[in-house]
């Protein structure tokens, strides 16, 4: 990617990053994810040292019932070298494909008592819309997120809108991002699947 934005911040200071994930599933719904990225050097500790390194494990339920898919996980990002800044995550997401349209809303709640969010616990919620008519050589998809608690005491809205272009297993593609925290950008991104 050209830049790493998650929720309205760039977390590689507007530098390119390399990502990868790998997911495991099973045909009861059960899923296991592991997403690593570059980042900015983040957390860095008395020692003078950051993490620059994020991954992200993920063991999940996914299923769908009366026309909707719901997804339920619990999420640990973990930073190495990083002081006190690794956390844990319950996101719950429900979906509906209508035609060629997906649509999407979720909630990740974020516990306090852990070391990066103090006593406070920490609320994203969001919902995106992704059109894909068949006729079309690219589809389009967009997202907005409020999040308020340890990360964002004042609250923050974050907004996503872009195209993706696919090329058998390669996909390319351009976003625009911005928040209210954080500066505007436009992201290029190229993933492969296998």
């Amino acid at each position: 990617m050209s830049d790493y934005h998650d929720r309205g911040y760039s977390l590689s200071d507007g530098d390119p990053a390399l990502q990868a994930g790998l997911t495991l599933s099973h045909g009861k719904g059960l899923y296991g994810d592991v997403f690593v990225s570059t980042i900015d050097e983040y957390g860095i500790g008395a020692d003078g040292d950051g993490a620059q390194v994020e991954t992200t494990f993920t063991l999940g339920w996914a299923t769908e019932a009366v026309g909707l898919a719901f997804d339920v996980a619990v999420s640990a990002s973990a930073y190495p070298d990083g002081s006190d800044v690794s956390f844990y995550e319950i996101p719950v997401q429900v979906g509906r494909a209508v035609g060629p349209r997906s649509l999407t809303a979720g909630v990740a709640w974020a516990p306090g008592g852990q070391g990066a969010l103090g006593d406070e616990d920490n609320h994203y919620v969001w919902a995106g819309a992704d059109l894909a008519p068949g006729g079309w050589p690219v589809s389009l998809r967009g997202t907005v997120g409020f999040e308020d608690g340890a990360w964002a005491p004042d609250g923050k809205t974050d907004w996503r809108l872009g195209v993706v272009i696919p090329f058998g297993p390669v996909m390319l593609g351009i976003d625009h991002v911005d928040s209210d925290v954080d500066a505007a950008a436009w992201i290029g991104s190229l993933f492969v699947s296998f």
